[in-house]
């Protein structure tokens, strides 16, 4: 066996806790790109008793926040993220650490005027309307 076999990258495939705990993201294939979605959230209820709604009005479960996400280097992956509070668009990159965390990179111009996050794997039950168990 030759010492020079490359070991696979983790993939980003997988639903993952954004790094405050407020929502979980499934990363997907979408196409020949991923893509992002909302999931679950914990029980976070506006004053009306609904789920959390986007700056348009819309349920934030099931919205699309990560989209046009294409491999840039082994393990690597640029698209676009959406932050569903303001609308606010950025780029974004992300890969899974060492530790097996997502880490996801947003920035508006270059990667080093942005900021990262860690995101760990989300390993519990999510119901079809969004509910975390």
């Amino acid at each position: 066996m030759s010492a020079n076999i490359a070991l696979a990258q983790p993939s980003p495939l997988g639903r993952w806790w954004t790094q405050d705990h407020d929502g979980v993201i499934e990363i997907s294939s979408c196409g020949q790109d991923l893509c992002g979605r909302i999931v679950g959230q914990p029980n976070i209820r506006n004053p009306d008793g609904r789920l959390p709604r986007d700056v348009h009005g819309t349920a934030e479960c099931g919205l699309t926040i990560l989209r046009d996400a294409a491999e840039s280097e082994a393990g690597h992956f640029r698209g676009l993220i959406t932050n569903p509070d303001d609308g606010s668009e950025w780029h974004c990159e992300f890969w899974v650490g060492d530790d097996g965390a997502l880490r996801l990179r947003g920035y508006i111009m270059l990667p080093l005027f942005g900021k990262t996050q860690s995101w760990p794997r989300f390993t519990g039950q999510v119901e079809r309307d969004c509910r975390i168990n």
